[in-house]
């Protein structure tokens, strides 16, 4: 066994999101680990939308990839190709693997730096401080949550959410639905259903915004919070394009290796798991693939591999600094109860120390 333990497996990770973080984190000391990621940084994503109305937020929510990942190394690119025995690189860099996890996640234009990162979410609350009214284009939980955010803020401020379909939260139950409506309405913001915006004939620094059904908006500033691609298309043209459904999501086994193989995991929000997406599920991926990857690398038996079942039909999405609606397979509830569990902080403490990251400190 020590024997085993000292060759080491090659571990790649491609993607610094919640799952690949946590999973890169938890290797590092048995395995030799490199962590592919276009930005220097893991972000705290379900805190984003806090951090637009309160940028000194992202400071303890953005943490340079370094500060929990001290024995692996770091790749600041892009993987763009996987074969079958390494993952190619936007730098040129083909990084060989024993076993591979894939956890690109959504793909977001993010900067590369943890400093200009840090530098748009100053500019995102310059913007809505500065504006008399803004406009939210998306109602799923993204664009609820930054809705809500801003009209407990700047209740002055006169906010638009308008989106496509025709209920909000729309991966969540009717019930969640009416009430998330009901509490926006009742902190004065403007809810468009059914209707889409073109942004595509907008022009910048233009305040009139047009829906597909013929409204118009006056906003000064705007944000755009729907139809954010998967993180998957380098993988058309590689070894996993089979590997692929049709939405782009990666097939995946209960054991959350990608259908056909035997040494490639995928997590996160691009398997096709029948679960809603979000980062407790993600971070229960992380840690079932750690459990297996130690077995496999220990020389245990395929048989003793964790599997995962996908999650409860369970959701919880801020409305301000003190409320939030949640949805439980028992119930659905909006208010201070469901709000004392996330609004507060926006469970970057926790997440934090599940990191390993003093939860007091900024890591600058």
């Amino acid at each position: 066994m020590a024997s085993k333990v000292e060759k080491k497996s090659k571990v790649v990770v491609v993607g610094g999101g919640i799952a690949g973080a946590l999973l890169a984190k938890s290797l590092q000391f048995h395995a030799d680990v490199v962590l592919i990621d276009p930005k220097e940084y893991f972000e705290i994503t379900y805190a984003n939308l806090r951090a637009k109305v309160e940028p000194s937020f992202a400071e303890r929510s953005v943490v340079k990839h370094s500060d929990y990942f001290t024995k692996g190394r770091i790749v600041v690119a892009y993987a763009s190709g996987v074969i079958e025995t390494e993952v190619l690189t936007s730098n040129g860099e083909c990084i060989p693997y024993d076993y591979l996890v894939i956890a690109t996640g959504n793909d977001d234009s993010y900067p590369k730096s943890r400093s200009k990162r840090l530098e748009q979410y100053q500019e995102d609350f310059a913007n809505i401080k500065s504006a008399d009214s803004v406009l939210v284009i998306g109602g799923g939980s993204t664009g609820v949550e930054l809705a809500g955010e801003i009209a407990v803020d700047f209740p002055e401020k006169k906010v638009t959410l308008v989106h496509k379909n025709t209920r909000l939260l729309d991966f969540m139950g009717q019930k969640a639905s009416s009430k998330t409506l009901d509490w926006l309405v009742s902190k004065n913001v403007k809810v468009i259903l059914g209707q889409t915006v073109d942004l595509k004939s907008h022009q910048d620094g233009d305040k009139v915004y047009k829906t597909s059904g013929g409204e118009t908006i006056i906003a000064d500033c705007h944000f755009f919070c729907a139809g954010i691609p998967l993180g998957t298309k380098w993988l058309k043209e590689s070894i996993l394009r089979d590997a692929l459904t049709d939405g782009g999501r990666v097939m995946v086994d209960q054991h959350l290796r990608v259908k056909g193989r035997k040494n490639i995991f995928a997590i996160g929000d691009i398997t096709d798991i029948p679960e809603i997406k979000q980062g407790l599920f993600a971070m229960q991926h992380a840690n079932v693939t750690a459990k297996n990857l130690k077995l496999l690398m220990y020389g245990g038996k395929e048989s003793k591999m964790a599997t995962y079942k996908a999650g409860p039909d369970m959701a919880i999405v801020s409305l301000g600094r003190k409320d939030a609606v949640m949805q439980s397979p028992m119930s659905t509830m909006i208010g201070r109860i469901p709000g004392f569990m996330k609004s507060s902080d926006q469970f970057v403490g926790k997440t934090r120390k599940q990191m390993g990251i003093d939860a007091s400190c900024f890591g600058l």
